[in-house]
């Protein structure tokens, strides 16, 4: 079971592992704005894979940026978390935040959720080192073994992930809410709760990183599927303007136009939909007020909602952070999964659904480029168009982004299937590589793949260090 340790834990002397790693920072204490916290090391053994500076690695988990999200903090912006006197041994994960997808999996599930963990290899609090900072993917937390960052950490940059909220604590719409916050800060609009967890990360990070040896003044945002969708939420705020020099937008973006914007990690919608599903919603939970809805259990909560940012829009008036941004797709994702349709009329449903709308009918356009006559055929084009979609559609952005926008993309197209499972290069499967943490899974990886991710996590670090993954420090 994990759980955050209690602020107001006692100090105890750590045993060092070597005389070696006497300047590792988890023989310190790290001050922070709002207390005192005591790292561990991030291994006790040598790591398999190609991490070559494991020994110095810190990590300091569960660490509070904000406040419980629950009572009468719940569908509200985060809220400063608490200062701490005695030292907060940083040993363990924090809880997770509740949600339609994360079950009865071990977690300790809380709405006093909003914590953050962190790798560095720094020897000081005087390194300023990179920072990046990861946001995960639907159905995850950041206590996930896939997104440890050790390996990150092996390459000279500061690794942070966090919690956030999702499901209706997160994006929940309403009237009673947007009246609230009318009130409260003068705009008219509810919803965005999870986006502003994001963005308070962002900032705790900025105010503290140095403590741990980062740099706050040169800190990427990186993440994938929703995660991906949290990064571009903090390229385009203005609320978070100039706190970020690089994104990393991994399965990812695509044009505004697509339908797939609407429902899949993006999930972009008006707020007049949004106000419209929550009005439903908060009907169907028998509740007569704010305060009343506020006072049910949490249990009571937890289900799936959408984000709704105006997608377009922000394409076209430019950026709040005109930075480079690394994009891309994997080859066997946004739908493509073979078996997914067995009949060609399925498939031809499929694409009436789709391609048929007020703005014209391009099924038949769709049916010269990926035909079918048999049942095998149909599930070929099926996945086939989905996988160019997402390429395209990539392409098709970064044409969008760049009448209002001077600084460079960068896109990549992941087409390596991973061992032991029959999903090709599935969604979430460069993670691993490009994190260079195959060490904290169970795949039977073999030489080839570690080879792959030294060089993915080679790009990345090089654009996290510079701006630019084609960079002088890539293997060979």
């Amino acid at each position: 079971m994990q759980s955050r340790i209690n602020p107001r834990s006692v100090l105890f002397p750590l045993v060092v592992v070597s005389e070696f790693c006497n300047a590792a920072l988890y023989n310190t204490v790290v001050e922070t704005n709002h207390g005192p916290i005591q790292g561990y090391p991030a291994f006790n053994s040598t790591p398999s894979g190609n991490l070559t500076n494991w020994e110095h690695i810190t990590v300091w988990k569960g660490i509070p940026f904000a406040a419980s999200t629950a009572a009468q903090n719940r569908f509200r912006s985060p809220q400063p978390a608490e200062s701490w006197n005695q030292t907060l041994l940083a040993k363990d994960f924090g809880p997770i935040c509740p949600s339609a997808t994360t079950g009865d999996n071990g977690y300790n599930i809380s709405e006093d959720c909003l914590n953050l963990n962190i790798w560095s290899a720094a020897n000081s609090s005087d390194a300023k080192l990179p920072v990046v900072m990861w946001s995960y993917p639907a159905e995850s937390t950041a206590a996930d073994a896939l997104f440890d960052g050790g390996g990150m950490a092996d390459k000279g940059i500061v690794y942070v992930n966090y919690n956030y909220r999702t499901g209706s604590f997160g994006w929940l719409a309403h009237p009673w809410l947007s009246d609230e916050v009318l009130e409260e800060t003068g705009h008219n609009s509810s919803g965005k709760w999870g986006m502003l967890d994001q963005f308070a990360a962002l900032k705790w990070i900025h105010a503290n990183i140095a403590a741990f040896g980062g740099d706050p003044d040169h800190i990427t945002v990186m993440g994938q599927s929703a995660g991906s969708a949290a990064t571009y939420h903090i390229v385009n705020s203005p609320l978070t303007k100039g706190l970020i020099v690089g994104a990393i937008i991994e399965s990812g973006v695509r044009d505004p136009h697509d339908p797939l914007a609407t429902s899949l990690a993006e999930g972009y919608q008006t707020l007049e939909t949004a106000l419209e599903t929550g009005e439903e919603y908060v009907a169907s939970l028998n509740v007569s007020s704010l305060e009343e809805l506020r006072a049910l259990p949490m249990d009571n909560l937890t289900t799936s909602f959408m984000d709704t940012p105006t997608y377009l829009e922000s394409l076209q008036k430019g950026p709040a952070n005109d930075i480079p941004i690394i994009t891309g797709n994997t080859k066997d994702e946004s739908g493509a999964n073979y078996g997914q349709v067995e009949k060609v009329t399925e498939y031809y449903s499929f694409l009436n659904e789709t391609y048929d709308s007020d703005t014209g009918n391009w099924t038949s356009e769709f049916l010269a480029l990926y035909p079918t006559d048999n049942s095998t055929s149909a599930t070929g084009a099926y996945d086939s168009q989905f996988t160019d979609r997402s390429k395209v559609g990539t392409w098709l952005w970064a044409n969008l982004w760049h009448p209002a926008a001077s600084s460079p993309v960068y896109t990549y197209f992941w087409d390596h299937a991973p061992p032991n499972q029959t999903r090709g290069a599935y969604h979430e499967s460069e993670i691993n590589y490009v994190l260079n943490n195959l060490y904290d899974t169970d795949s039977p990886w073999t030489a080839e793949d570690y080879e792959i991710a030294a060089k993915m996590n080679g790009y990345w670090a090089d654009f996290i260090k510079t701006g630019d993954p084609n960079g002088n420090n890539l293997p060979s």
